[in-house]
């Protein structure tokens, strides 16, 4: 069973996912730290980690806003697995649609700290990031 403070962090992540689905930048904003910590997979266009939230290329939202048009690709179906202390661990889809019309739908299991009630830093893991990095590839030359 989940404390209070295990309940609210989990809140919190789920506010977020909905705020990244409804492109919401002002609300991702005020539930992210102003220096949150965001690690990706390194093989990834935006892999890597930064601190604050990104907007300019390379970026997660530069990747994917093209490669969601609708609310069907932005639907991230976040599912809290568990919250301990300040951690959330999440599971979700990525999902996206080349330009011409190949879909991408990958699980990612990320794990999230969340400091005086916002997201301090994020870890994503992709089931399979090969997979992922070749879908962007695909979808990059497509766009050119």
């Amino acid at each position: 069973m989940m404390t209070p403070s295990e309940k609210a962090n989990a809140t919190v992540m789920l506010d977020i996912f909905s705020a990244i689905e409804r492109r919401d930048a002002q609300r991702l904003a005020e539930l992210c730290q102003p220096d949150v910590e965001l690690s990706w997979p390194s093989a990834l266009p935006y892999g890597g980690t930064t601190r604050g939230i990104v907007t300019e290329p390379p970026s997660w939202i530069h990747t994917w806003v093209p490669l969601q048009p609708t609310a069907a690709e932005r639907s991230m179906e976040p599912r809290v697995i568990a919250s301990s202390g300040d951690e959330v661990v999440v599971f979700w889809r990525q999902r996206g649609r080349s330009p011409r019309g190949e879909r991408f739908d990958g699980p990612v299991l990320a794990l999230y700290t969340i400091h005086d009630g916002k997201l301090a830093r994020a870890q994503m893991f992709y089931f399979d990031t090969p997979e992922l990095v070749e879908f962007l590839a695909r979808a990059s030359s497509q766009a050119a």
